[in-house]
């Protein structure tokens, strides 16, 4: 019986959604059916590729009359962490790329990512202290010559990303002057390092408190320049040494570097900068606990990052961290989507995983890996990702698209901006959600069906509800 009602559903389902709530509307004066109008707004992606964040034009009301699907209940009385905002990487290639561009594609671009009216509103970029894997080449900001140290810091130069990341940064921040950055070196500089290269080896010792410097000297300069890093990581995956550049550092490591070095450095210099530790896969929460667990190190640190790579990567890591450490934040910092992925794979995966699952459990952002790249996913250093797709291709000066690491983040970006909090919202069977409150009032509903079949379902809020639904693989962003 059960089935007959859906296989009615469906037949009938222009009509539900668009009649949704008519138990409580008045009548027109010729007793006809009730003028409805639109209550939710509705911005669908497609996994087949033929919607990508469109406004539907159903008409959604809120209503009583009782049916037998599924709920999805949204409480605005029950609420968790404040939204700092979604988005990307900006490497040096990103700017590489974007740069490339002439300037009214480059104007173009630059409005419909970060502009928070017309655009996807991104509100939140990461960037590289000295050159990711994804520059054309590595560098830090205090290179010297073999056998040469500089303990003083007198070669300090952003000399490499005047022309790249920070002149591009400048732009960005004309067009969205509240963006949060958050900034993360892949090495310190090769003289500090145990092995004396780019990939692999450790920090020194004897210069924990010169690399301390090296942060200060950075959050400085860019201020200088117009751009306040909101808050670092001490080091881009401490686990992995195998990148180009990486740089190794223990959680033992990271504990004393900050509570003995990066800390005291900032209080001195009076810097009010963030220190998030960690920045690596959810499989060893133990690190991050571990250096939360000491006193001294605890009063330094705002928070815990995370990565979601490698198989059985639970992001449910975030919560255990966030319980065991309830005054601290956890924050998602990175994940990509490959050259040989699939869009609507790639687009199921990451809004369940990446988008829900870090909201849901409690992250403060959600940031993809890289923000733009050619269509040879370049630039990369000798090592670095060869396979990183970035949000944006640019195929020459006069043209670029959109992947689907862009419909990932708009999804949250363009609905939910800094300052929103989450609230409460249930999943069900297939259908994974996550919702806001935003400093406007509005309430927002992002939902992902993972099934192999579409699901009918109600978005109930304040005792009344909508009836939608949607097909396997697609995402839709709801506002009322």
């Amino acid at each position: 019986m059960k089935a007959f009602y859906k296989f009615f559903f469906f037949a009938i389902l222009p009509f539900l959604v668009c009649c949704s709530g008519s138990s409580d509307k008045p009548e027109n004066p010729q007793g006809q059916p009730p003028l409805l109008t639109n209550e939710v707004d509705v911005w669908l992606t497609r996994s087949d590729e033929t919607v990508k964040l469109i406004k539907q034009t159903n008409i959604l009301a809120f209503g009583t009359s009782p049916n037998i699907y599924n709920n999805i209940d949204v409480n605005e009385s029950q609420t968790f962490q404040t939204i700092d905002g979604f988005g990307y990487t900006l490497t040096g290639g990103s700017a590489e790329v974007i740069n490339s561009l002439n300037p009214t594609k480059k104007a173009e671009l630059l409005q419909d990512l970060f502009n928070t009216t017309t655009g996807i509103g991104i509100s939140y970029l990461r960037l590289s202290i000295g050159a990711s894997d994804l520059n054309s080449f590595p560098f830090t900001y205090n290179d010297m010559p073999s056998g040469q140290t500089d303990p003083t810091l007198a070669n300090f130069s952003i000399a490499q990303d005047m022309n790249g990341v920070v002149a591009l940064m400048k732009q960005i921040l004309l067009i969205n002057p509240n963006i949060k950055i958050l900034a993360t070196p892949w090495t310190a500089p090769l003289w500090m390092k145990t092995n004396n290269s780019f990939v692999g080896g450790s920090l020194q010792a004897q210069y924990y408190g010169v690399y301390a410097q090296y942060f200060v000297k950075y959050i400085q300069r860019m201020q200088t320049e117009g751009i306040v890093i909101d808050a670092i990581t001490p080091q881009n995956e401490p686990l992995h040494g195998g990148n180009n550049p990486s740089m190794l550092m223990s959680a033992v490591e990271q504990r004393n570097f900050i509570k003995n070095n990066l800390g005291p450095s900032f209080q001195a210099a009076g810097l009010s900068t963030k220190i998030i530790t960690y920045d690596h896969n959810c499989d060893v929460p133990e690190y991050p606990m571990s250096i939360l667990a000491d006193p001294a190190a605890f009063t330094f640190v705002n928070g815990s990052a995370f990565h979601l790579y490698d198989a059985g990567v639970n992001i449910a890591a975030l919560s255990t961290v966030k319980n065991a450490y309830p005054t601290k934040d956890v924050y998602f910092t990175e994940q990509f989507t490959a050259s040989n992925g699939n869009f609507g794979q790639d687009l199921r995966w990451h809004i369940k995983n990446v988008v829900i699952g870090s909201m849901r459990n409690w992250s403060k952002n959600t940031l993809q890996w890289n923000l733009a790249n050619n269509a040879n996913f370049g630039p990369f250093t000798n090592g670095g990702c060869t396979t990183c797709k970035g949000a944006i291709t640019v195929n020459s000066p006069d043209a670029y698209v959109k992947n689907v690491g862009y419909y990932n983040i708009a999804h949250a970006s363009k609905f939910v901006p800094q300052g929103s909090v989450r609230i409460s919202s249930n999943n069900f069977g297939n259908i994974s959600s996550v919702a806001f409150k935003t400093p406007a009032g509005k309430k927002v509903l992002l939902a992902v069906n993972d099934g192999t079949t579409s699901e009918i379902f109600n978005i109930r809020f304040n005792g009344k509800w909508i009836t939608t639904s949607l097909d396997s693989g697609s995402v839709a962003t709801y506002v009322w």
